[in-house]
């Protein structure tokens, strides 16, 4: 890691619009969070088993909507190049946000059923919000699909296959709106993506994502504390260890 790159990474943790305490209320892209929340009890694990979800990581290993392990995989690469693993902590696998997005999109997030979602279907400028036709869970689904799709066209392998690099190249072209998608422009999708990507890394983990509340420690942000009677007259900076909602 060069020094370049630890300064960009801290400038982004700590000066990011997209603060943690703002992401517990799921104000970003329609409420994301608490929209699908992950209860305890048992669910499918990632390799057939089963397991209790317990108060710690907020919920076991399962899949909700990606039924196609491969699909999941693009997904989970692409959110880790958003949000990489370097020496400030995990990236969005280690923090388990591929999880997060797949709880969500099973969710009202994913079938939009909180929102208007009838014609006329124009194209809307960048300030007027939501506009597609595509429920999120559609547009995350083909977008899944056009990543591998973009891979196979110009590497002739699997987006699971292909280096950092390459998979970066990828997902600018999705980011400036350079590959066609139906029903929304790639560009669209990307800022889904990215969006969910952070609200996983930075949500409460009783949702699936930031696991062990790395993300919050990331940031030096305490989560959701009963109080902090013992320490709001100490004029020191107080450095606390953070809490989720399932620890209380």
């Amino acid at each position: 890691m060069s020094p370049e790159k630890d300064i960009s990474r801290r400038d982004f943790l700590k000066t990011t619009g997209i603060a943690a305490g703002t992401l517990v209320g799921g104000g970003l892209i329609g409420g994301l969070v608490g929209y699908n929340m992950p209860g305890k009890g048992t669910a499918t694990l990632e390799h057939g088993q089963h397991g209790t979800a317990t108060e710690e990581t907020g919920s076991p290993k399962a899949k909700m909507f990606f039924m196609n392990q491969r699909d999941f995989n693009i997904l989970a690469n692409a959110t880790e190049r958003i949000f990489p693993e370097d020496d400030l902590g995990p990236g969005a696998k280690g923090l388990d946000v591929p999880y997060f997005i797949d709880y969500q999109l099973a969710g009202q997030y994913g079938s939009n059923s909180k929102e208007y979602m009838h014609g006329p279907f124009g194209e809307g400028a960048p300030t007027q919000g939501y506009q597609s036709r595509l429920t999120r869970a559609e547009i995350f689904k083909q977008g899944v699909q056009k990543l591998e799709a973009e891979a196979q066209n110009r590497y002739k392998k699997s987006f699971n296959d292909i280096d950092g690099t390459q998979m970066d190249e990828i997902l600018t072209a999705f980011q400036k709106g350079e590959v066609q998608m139906s029903g929304v422009t790639s560009a669209f999708f990307f800022s889904l993506l990215r969006a969910a990507t952070l609200e996983g890394a930075y949500s409460d983990p009783i949702y699936g994502g930031n696991r062990n509340m790395d993300g919050w420690r990331m940031k030096g942000f305490p989560g959701h504390q009963m109080a902090y009677i013992t320490q709001i007259e100490d004029p020191k900076f107080q450095k606390i260890e953070p809490n989720s909602l399932g620890s209380h």
